[in-house]
């Protein structure tokens, strides 16, 4: 019978966390997907397609493409930077929901707007939402890394007595 080994998150080729973060990210970005499908601020629009705006186009299923994608991007960087810091439950909410706020500043507030030719920094209906929107992705996000880690067995640095 044979073994698996466990494998360091310090000696694996693909970094475990960036692989746990990318994960956390996809549930996460899932979750906030749902929001911003479901979410419509201004004129009856769903955000979705204003994230489909990124590329010129109206489509929901362009604009969860791309929400996706960066979703993915941002829990491969979420578990890259915090991973060894969110091996807990509580450690990894916060860090997610302070995460996904500063992904709601860079992206939704300055980044997106600018894009497309909207005034940065505004804050109005959609921002709003999106700040909802955002702390849905951060909290799914830290919820499943640290499910993944636990159900892993990582140590959590506490001891039995």
């Amino acid at each position: 019978m044979t073994t698996a080994a466990h494998v360091s998150p310090k000696t694996a080729a693909i970094p475990v966390h960036a692989v746990r973060g990318a994960a956390a990210g996809l549930v996460g970005g899932v979750g906030m997907g749902i929001w911003m499908s479901v979410s419509r601020p201004v004129m009856d629009t769903a955000m979705i397609t204003m994230v489909a705006g990124l590329l010129g186009s109206t489509n929901a299923l362009a604009g969860w493409l791309i929400h996706l994608s960066i979703a993915l991007l941002a829990g491969t960087t979420f578990g890259i930077v915090f991973g060894h810091l969110a091996q807990r439950l509580a450690p990894a909410v916060v860090l997610g929901l302070v995460y996904g706020a500063v992904w709601w500043a860079l992206g939704a507030l300055w980044i997106m707007p600018a894009n497309m030719g909207m005034p940065v920094f505004e804050w109005n209906e959609v921002s709003a939402s999106s700040l909802g929107a955002h702390l849905v992705f951060g909290l799914l996000a830290g919820l499943t890394f640290a499910s993944i880690a636990r159900s892993a067995g990582e140590p959590t640095g506490r001891t039995s007595a």
